[in-house]
């Protein structure tokens, strides 16, 4: 049976692994769903239809699964997903998905969320990504593998982050932006490639020169977007090393819906 501190409500219908453990004051609901080594601190709120993986550290004062900021939500069972490992600090809340998206929002695996975080109604967050203090998700955000959002950093509904992008303090995110890419400002604005991350997760030199020479093709070459999608081909088979990254660019570039940040 799990470990449940006396003053903790727990509805008889959620189901909890043995070895979860939930703090003082917390309440859980009954379409919750935590897995083994599950750890719930005090003053937590856990509701909604929500599914946690294993080894999850919940930290006091935070809500989790609450019903989406949205006025379209009618009451619709709808969901949270969060993987393994993640780490949640004080304060944060993640709500559910809607029915006007694909009604889940999930947080994948590994993940490190710092104090005062929201990840609205929709968002897709991977894994192993870094929230400092007071990141800002609206609804329906994607967030790539490995990206960091610094603190107090501001994404608008709908924005893409591409995977090993670095968004810096305080900016204010309102564009898509492609994988490795470092933005920051308010408007945001690309400064570079995230060559600092990249060499911390192992990357080759063979594989950052090639990150930046695409990034270079994409934002100082003076061509039109299309125009630099095209020479990314090209250099896919100039940079063998790097050609699976700089095919990643490629697939979010196909797929930004709301424009680069520049």
């Amino acid at each position: 049976m799990a470990t449940i501190h006396p003053s903790a409500i727990v509805d008889p219908r959620a189901q909890l692994e043995s070895s979860v453990e939930v703090g003082a004051f917390s309440i859980i609901g009954p379409h919750v769903s935590i897995d083994a080594g599950t750890v719930v601190g005090p003053h937590v709120v856990i509701e909604g239809h929500t599914t946690i993986g294993k080894d999850n550290k919940f930290f006091q004062f935070s809500s989790i699964g609450a019903p989406p900021q949205d006025k379209k939500w009618d009451g619709e069972p709808t969901r949270l997903e969060v993987g393994d490992r993640n780490t949640v600090r004080e304060f944060c809340t993640f709500n559910t998905g809607t029915v006007q998206d694909e009604g889940v929002t999930r947080l994948g695996n590994d993940n490190w969320i710092s104090a005062y975080c929201h990840l609205a109604h929709d968002c897709q967050v991977g894994s192993n990504t870094i929230f400092s203090n007071n990141a800002q998700l609206a609804g329906h955000v994607e967030v790539g593998d490995w990206a960091i959002l610094s603190g107090f950093a501001g994404v608008h509904q709908f924005c893409k982050i591409g995977a090993h992008a670095f968004i810096g303090m305080y900016t204010s995110l309102t564009q898509d932006v492609p994988p490795f890419v470092l933005v920051s400002g308010n408007p945001a604005s690309a400064h570079g490639v995230n060559i600092e991350g990249m060499k911390r997760r192992g990357f080759t030199r063979p594989q950052i020169d090639g990150v930046r020479a695409a990034y270079k093709l994409i934002y100082r070459s003076g061509m039109t977007l299309e125009a630099a999608k095209a020479a990314l081909v090209d250099q896919q088979h100039e940079s063998p090393d790097a050609a699976a990254d700089i095919g990643a660019m490629l697939t979010f570039l196909g797929s930004a819906s709301r424009g680069i940040v520049r």
